[in-house]
This record gives structure tokens, C-alpha cells and sequence, in this order.
């Protein structure tokens, strides 16, 4: 089992950026690959980001563009959102998750999530 909490949430305008903060309870916390999600309201949860269990591959997804980096700090149980360049289609509900092993786009390959942290962009 893993616990996580997410934090850095806020308001911020267009070309701004934040960064995201996911700490997990736990000792296990290396054994998990992590990622980031985002729902909108009315929208689908969407994959923004993936990490594996070391820190030699990351995932993301078309829309962030490169302006997005996942990283995690194995040793303070934290996996981190750094956030660039944002623009009002960046608002949402921001999700961490913990897979099993891989890295993975889909919410059914995640065990555990975070109660999220609201993100909101104006213009």
C-alpha cells in the first residue's frame, strides 16, 4: 500500500509557471513507476506524465509539449510536476498515481492515486 498526496496547486497566468508536488507514505515507494493525470471538468482523466522506478525514462504526453518535466527524488518519497510555459488549456484537477512496475498511459495500469490538486491558468 501507498498513500499520496499531491500539492503546489494554484492560480497562475498564461506563460507562467508551477510546479507539483506528490509525496507517498510508505517505504515502497521506489517499487512503484509514477505518473501525473489531469481531469478537466466534464472531461476524461488524461495521462500527462510517466516516470519509471529510476529516473532513466519519462513519458508525456503530445499536449504538454516538451514544457512539462516528471521527476521523483526516490530518497524523500516525492515525485515532482514541473510545469512551464502554462496556458489556460493546462487547467484541471492535477492526479499523481504509482503504478506496479512500468510506466504506463492508462488509469487501470495505476494502483494508487492521489486526491488531486486543482491548477487553474488565466489569460
Amino acid at each position: 500500500q501507498v498513500q499520496l498526496v499531491e500539492s503546489g496547486g494554484g492560480l497562475v497566468q498564461a506563460g507562467g509557471s508551477l510546479r507539483l508536488s506528490c509525496a507517498a507514505s510508505g517505504r515502497t515507494f521506489s517499487s512503484y513507476a509514477m505518473g501525473w493525470f489531469r481531469q478537466a471538468p466534464g472531461k476524461e482523466r488524461e495521462f500527462v506524465a510517466g516516470i519509471s522506478r529510476s529516473v532513466y525514462y519519462t513519458d508525456y504526453a503530445d499536449s504538454v509539449k516538451g514544457r512539462f518535466t516528471i521527476s521523483r527524488d526516490n530518497g524523500k518519497n516525492t515525485v515532482y510536476l514541473q510545469m512551464n510555459s502554462l496556458n489556460p488549456e493546462d487547467t484541471a484537477v492535477y492526479y499523481c498515481a504509482a503504478a506496479g512496475l512500468l510506466v504506463a498511459r492508462t488509469e487501470s495500469d495505476y494502483d494508487y492515486w492521489g486526491q488531486g490538486t486543482q491548477v487553474t491558468v488565466s489569460s
